[in-house]
């Protein structure tokens, strides 16, 4: 792949240069862009966020990269903050979101030992087939830290249980997302965004 085959959002997110150390480590060169044309003209799209819904839709819509996000028709991944943004809407903030995955992201309720955030490691219960989770197990675990999540829609293909399943991995079309952070998430992580990358 050449260093434009994989465009990262630039989202303003601080997991945007681990997410170009773990596809480094995959081999694959990666371009950092809040250009709608790079992005329109990339292979794939990584869409990664860091913090609150409503700032990072604000930014989205600062640099007009709304609409260019919503016409895409190569794959692209959406990362933790950069999943809930493919959905309609995110209670943190009422922010009106991507709109591309119906549902609706809502904060996590915590309860003994569940604390708000969710910050650690657990397992994926696979519940249809899904490119993304080729040679995935349920007992592979995967890293996570958020404080909001999306229940269960037709488009989850994998869920997590915190108290309540919510959606670990969703897809819809050429649209992708994991809650997750793959690049934070070992051998495992790193198969899931090896299996995205041959999309």
């Amino acid at each position: 792949m050449s260093g434009t085959d994989v465009v990262i959002v630039d989202s303003g997110g601080a997991n945007l240069a681990s997410l170009s150390f773990a596809l480094d480590r995959l081999g694959v060169r990666s371009l950092v862009s809040s250009d709608a044309q790079t992005i329109s003209s990339a292979a794939r799209v990584m869409l990664p966020g860091v913090g609150a819904a409503a700032e990072a839709m604000a930014r989205l819509h600062d640099l007009n990269l709304v609409d260019c996000l919503r016409s895409l028709q190569q794959p692209l991944l959406g990362i933790c903050l950069g999943m809930q943004l493919l959905f309609t809407e995110s209670a943190e903030g009422n922010t009106a979101c991507l709109g591309i995955i119906a549902g609706s992201v809502q904060r996590l309720h915590g309860g003994p030992g569940r604390p708000v955030p969710h910050m650690g490691w657990n397992c994926c219960r696979q519940l249809a087939a899904d490119p993304l989770l080729m040679n995935i197990g349920d007992s592979d675990y995967f890293y996570f830290v958020h404080g909001y999540a999306a229940a269960a829609t037709p488009d989850t293909t994998a869920v997590t249980d915190y108290g309540v399943p919510f959606s670990a991995v969703v897809s819809h079309a050429n649209f992708h997302g994991v809650q997750f952070h793959p690049e934070r998430s070992s051998s495992a992580g790193a198969r899931v965004l090896g299996n995205f990358l041959a999309l």
